[in-house]
This record gives structure tokens, C-alpha cells and sequence, in this order.
């Protein structure tokens, strides 16, 4: 990974690794957008309770350069 701050790896915590995926980034544990809609892979459980069982966004590399423009992006 070209940029440390972007990435680091827990691998101290009980439930490392979380995802079955080769390079984990445990940034984002749990992610920021849980409440905005994005491009990860969710469903919806309801009218409003997202399941992000299934996401790796924010355990990817490209996952922390997203999650950050959609939080500058939000209007709060």
C-alpha cells in the first residue's frame, strides 16, 4: 500500500480477519456510511436497517479514498 495512513492491518483483535480477502485494511472496523447509501455491497433488512455482512469496501484499498469523498461530500 503507497500510503501508510490509509492502511493498517489489527491483527491483535479476536476477530482478525473479519473478511476473506488477501490485503485486509482495518481502517474503517466499522464503517462510517452505514447510514448513506453507497456503492457497497449491502441489503436492506426492512424499510431502513442495512446488512453489511457482505461489504469489503471499507477493507479494501480503494475503499478508504472512497469513504472519505462521500463524508467530504456530505452535507451535514
Amino acid at each position: 500500500m503507497e500510503n501508510s495512513y490509509k492502511c493498517f492491518k489489527n491483527k491483535d483483535c479476536q476477530y482478525y480477519p473479519c473478511h476473506d480477502i488477501k490485503e485486509i485494511n482495518c481502517m474503517f472496523c466499522f464503517c462510517p456510511l452505514y447510514r448513506l447509501k453507497c456503492k457497497g455491497n449491502y441489503a436492506l433488512i426492512g424499510h431502513n436497517v442495512k446488512d453489511c455482512s457482505n461489504c469489503n469496501l471499507p477493507h479494501t484499498e480503494e475503499g478508504y479514498d472512497y469513504i472519505i469523498k462521500m463524508l467530504k461530500e456530505r452535507p451535514w
